[in-house]
């Protein structure tokens, strides 16, 4: 696990299609991040707007 600001981080297996890797490492490179911290923040938007912020 890697510590973060956020609480430990764990890793796990996600399959998806290879264009949409492709495009998420585009878009990561653009930003000037990580896959993982986009994936992170993407997720994290995802669960925000789907429950109202409760975790």
């Amino acid at each position: 696990m890697v510590a973060s600001a956020n609480g430990p981080k764990v890793q796990f297996n996600v399959y998806l299609p290879a264009e949409l890797v492709r495009d998420l490492k585009h878009r990561a490179i653009d930003e000037g991040v990580s896959l993982s911290a986009l994936v992170e923040r993407i997720a994290a938007q995802y669960v925000a707007d789907s429950d109202g912020g409760n975790r």
